[in-house]
């Protein structure tokens, strides 16, 4: 293995560390569950930009592993297992794709689908009370979906907005340590 491999590898457990250390603090504050996971996930975003997507996925796989095992907070956990450490990824692709209908009809279904995933896997494997959706006696799963769907627009545009910050103040500067 040469030393830009043995560099890049490094550079690849050091983001897992970080993601890992992120979910793990999900157990200690409170607000973590959805703050910590979207974090980690926003960590992968360093490694598309400077190894590209192929490098991306075993940080993302190990770090769900490691956050399985180790976060405190397994909602969190779940959380980004299922959504958010993989959709910085994906969005590198769906970024390409030149017609932007099809871009966001391709992120909105990815998001849809993890959620209406993670609300099932939320009671039926987490134990989560299927009444803990109920506001006022009102049954609110797609009411929480649809305000999920205003986040995720904004949470989106975030992103694209630290990759335009990352380019301009620090890419120059990881770039050339990992080339």
């Amino acid at each position: 293995m040469d030393l830009s491999k043995t560099v890049r590898l490094a550079f690849c457990g050091i983001i897992t560390a970080i993601c890992t250390m992120a979910m793990f603090l999900t157990g200690l504050i409170s607000i973590g569950t959805y703050a910590l996971p979207a974090f980690a996930g926003i960590l992968l975003i360093v490694v598309v930009i400077e190894l590209g997507a192929g490098w991306a996925w075993p940080v993302y796989l190990a770090s769900s592993l490691l956050s399985l095992l180790l976060a405190g907070d397994k909602e969190a956990a779940m959380l980004f297992i299922i959504f958010f450490g993989y959709y910085p990824i994906l969005k590198a692709y769906f970024e390409r794709i030149h017609q932007r209908f099809l871009s966001w009809l391709l992120k909105f279904a990815v998001f849809n689908a993890a959620m209406i995933l993670g609300f099932f896997l939320s009671i039926k494997v987490l134990g989560v009370p299927e009444d803990s959706f109920t506001v006022f006696g009102v049954y609110l799963p797609w009411a929480f979906l649809a305000a999920g769907n205003c986040v995720f627009v904004v949470y989106d545009y975030a992103i694209s907005s630290l990759v335009g910050m990352y380019f301009q103040r620090f890419h120059r500067f990881v770039g050339k340590w990992l080339k």
